[in-house]
This record gives structure tokens, sequence and C-alpha cells, in this order.
């Protein structure tokens, strides 16, 4: 029985995951969630571990438990990373490096038998600009924020440690999530699912940016199976190049609202109102608007082609009932 470890196991994307595996046949009692706490309706599995890794120890406790598969999802967001210098670092980088180590002392003790598949979750957000019409396979990282910083450094840790043996890893920069359910979260990409989320549930959303602002997004569901795909996917197809830029959905704020007004009518979408700021603006207008993900098209990962489907499975994963 291939035994997983979900890093982040308590947040929403880690709780999509270990839904998705328990719905595809994976024993609950395969699956480890670790996180800072958990959702009271969470997915059914019963090993969650509350712990935090910035708490070194905790990391290399778990690494002696030798799992087979490995996601590692834990991070503070883009926002608070850029607020709060030493706790993006902190908590984005230092952990992942010492739990990294601790997977190498695991490797070393077995004689080299012991090498886990990891899933790293990346960010568009290690790309700056100026940027072409749509961003290649080729076009280089130049991040414009901490968050992003963070990410492709830990992207480098993973190639590196992956190149020498000790884990066989995969970095997936993934597109913005959205709709997220829940809470708005400190993420300046918050504003993307809330203009959504809070109309669709008859609450007022404020719109940071301008609707002219084009970006790129893929669903919870579709997060979810790019993350059960990576576990399958024989990393010899990646060519030592081990971060994907993944499937994802181009479009504006304005083409988002206009799906939400066919999908829900215009009285939802005047609970939208329009106030700027500056400070999410200058992040947002950091951040890469489209992509050509020829890699990982031909490497199976698949997302939604239309804002309108994005916004349905919403509400039929999440959103209230109609």
């Amino acid at each position: 029985m291939t035994r997983i470890l979900i890093l982040g196991g308590g947040g929403m994307v880690g709780q999509k995951l270990a839904r998705r595996l328990l719905d595809t046949g994976t024993p609950a009692d395969a699956i480890t969630l670790h996180d800072l706490g958990f959702p009271p309706d969470g997915a059914a599995v019963a090993d969650k571990r509350s712990g935090d890794l910035s708490v070194l120890a905790e990391g290399a406790a778990l690494a002696a438990e030798r799992f087979d598969l490995i996601y590692f999802l834990a991070s503070v967001v883009s926002g608070e990373a850029e607020a709060d210098f030493d706790k993006g670092w902190q908590t984005n980088l230092t952990p992942l490096w010492a739990f990294l180590e601790a997977l190498r002392a695991q490797h070393r003790a077995t004689g080299g038998a012991y090498v886990p598949r990891l899933v790293f979750t990346s960010s568009i957000a290690v790309f700056g600009g100026p940027y072409p019409d749509r961003i290649t396979d080729d076009f280089l990282q130049s991040p414009q924020t901490s968050y992003g910083a963070q990410k492709a450094a830990c992207e480098l840790l993973i190639q590196d440690f992956s190149r020498k043996g000790f884990i066989d890893g995969m970095a997936l920069r993934l597109p913005t999530i959205c709709v997220r359910p829940g809470k708005p979260n400190k993420a300046a990409s918050s504003f993307f699912s809330g203009i959504i989320r809070e109309p669709l549930n008859g609450q007022p959303a404020v719109l940071p940016v301008a609707d002219t602002v084009r970006h790129w997004h893929a669903s919870p569901r579709s997060a979810a199976r790019f993350l059960t795909h990576a576990a399958t996917l024989d990393t010899a197809r990646l060519e030592g190049r081990r971060a994907l830029n993944l499937p994802g959905l181009s479009c504006t704020v304005a083409e988002q609202i206009e799906a939400l007004r066919d999908v829900a009518g215009n009285d939802v979408v005047k609970l939208i109102r329009h106030e700027p700021d500056e400070t999410i603006q200058r992040i947002v207008a950091g951040w890469p608007r489209d992509f050509d993900p020829v890699r990982a098209r031909a490497l199976g990962f698949e997302a939604e082609s239309d804002f309108k489907d994005i916004i349905e499975i919403y509400l039929a994963d999440d959103g209230p009932v109609r």
C-alpha cells in the first residue's frame, strides 16, 4: 500500500486533494494529513496531525516515517509573504530545505533505497515581466515578489535533490485557483474568487483592480487532478526539468463578471463594487497573464477552457444550494 503524506493537508487544496484520493479508491488509512489545523467538516482521514513545519524537528520526524508519496503544499500566501518578509522566507523556504535534508538522511540510512516521490505546489509568481503575449515553457524566471522568489528557490532545491537521486520530485506551477470556497485569505489574488463567491452567496464583493486585468485560472477540482496526475507520472519524461507550467484559462476580470452574469444574473453582479487598492494593483501588475503550457499538456495535464465552467464547478462542489 502506498503511504501518502499531505503537508498543508488542512488547507483548501489539501482537503480537495484528500477527498479526490478517497474518491478514487485510496484507502483512508493510507493518507496522513499535517497542518496547523483542520476544518471540522473536512476529508474523512483518520490520521490528522496538528503541527508546525517551521518547528524543523517536526519535519524530520515525518521524514523518518518514510512515506512513499509526499505532497508539499504548506506555505503562507502571496500577500502575507510580501507584507511580512521574515515570515515569508521562514515559512516558505526554510521548512522545505530542512525537510529535504531529512529525506536525504533517510535515503542514506537505507543505502539509497528510499527515494520518495515529492510533489510541490509552486506558483506562476516565479515569473516576472516584461511578458510576451503568452508565456512558453522556455520563458525565464524573474519573480517580482518575495512569494515568487520563495517558490522559485524551492523549485531549485527540488531540482537539485532530484538530480542527486535523494527524491523523485516535481514542482507544479499552479494557476490562481478559482473559485476558492470559504472565507477570503491574505493572498493578493483572493479577490479573483471573492468577486464570484461572495455575490453567489448574496454578499457584497470588492474589486480592487480594473476589470481589464487579465489572469490565469484553474478550478480547485483541476488543482486536485493536477496533483494526483503528477503522482503517477514517469518523471523521466520531464527530461531533467522538474518544474511545469500547468494548463489553465486566461481571462479578464470583465470576462469573469460576464460569466457570472450568464450563470446567476444581473442582481448578483450588482453586488460587486470597485474600490481600487494600490498595493494589490502593484502586486497583480507584476503577474503573468497567459500561458502556452505545451509540456504539461503533452504529459496529460488538463484544465477548464471556459470561466463559466469554473463557476459551475464551484456551485456543484462548494456553492450555496440552488
